[in-house]
């Protein structure tokens, strides 16, 4: 079975992720930790429940979803995997830091790419992969069919969608990405 422990950190309120399962294998989803006990609650987390974090994926390269990336990645030595689409999202982040008064961002790269014909495993547990672009160029969401979940970064909000007055936004493409992959709203 598919664990899923929700954290809201930083600034904007991001939604991170920790996916595990019985084999104790787990990601994080959208590393947004930003302050020091933000860092600290995630580790403790993962330290109590002895998981062995594998990857970061990301939903989309925002800077609030990247933001404690570079300490996921240098803590736990693993790789920041998001969609070839969203490379150029991720390297602004840099400048968005500076334009949101965000002042000890650590830039961070990529590892490598995931796509939405390729499912990420975790554990005993497969997440299908769904390209859906509009809030940013290379947004997916993680889709698990087993339960019937759904982690869809930035695409669907309560009674909203996500924004698309972004660089790279396009609000004709997700609402054509909500409809085209039937994405559910949230309750």
């Amino acid at each position: 079975m598919l664990s899923i422990h929700t954290f809201t950190f930083n600034p904007f309120a991001e939604n991170t992720y920790v996916l595990y399962d019985e084999t104790n294998d787990a990601m994080i989803v959208d590393a947004g930790c930003y302050e020091r006990d933000e860092e600290k609650e995630l580790s403790n987390f993962i330290e109590s429940k002895k998981l062995n974090v594998k990857a970061i994926i990301n939903t989309h390269s925002h800077l609030d979803h990247i933001l404690g990336a570079y300490y996921v990645k240098d803590k736990y030595k693993v790789p920041l995997l998001i969609h070839r689409l969203d490379e150029t999202t991720l390297r602004m982040a840099k400048i968005s830091s500076q334009m949101y008064g965000i002042d000890h961002y650590s830039d961070v790269t990529h590892d490598g790419f995931i796509s939405e014909n390729t499912p990420i495993e975790i554990g005993n547990q497969t997440l299908q992969v769904l390209f859906i672009p509009g809030h940013a160029p290379g947004h997916v969401g993680f889709y698990h069919s087993q339960q019937k979940v759904l982690l869809g970064g930035d695409v669907l909000f309560n009674r909203s969608i996500g924004r698309t007055d972004l660089p790279g936004g396009d609000y004709d493409a997700l609402i054509e990405s909500i409809h085209k992959k039937n994405i559910p709203s949230p309750r």
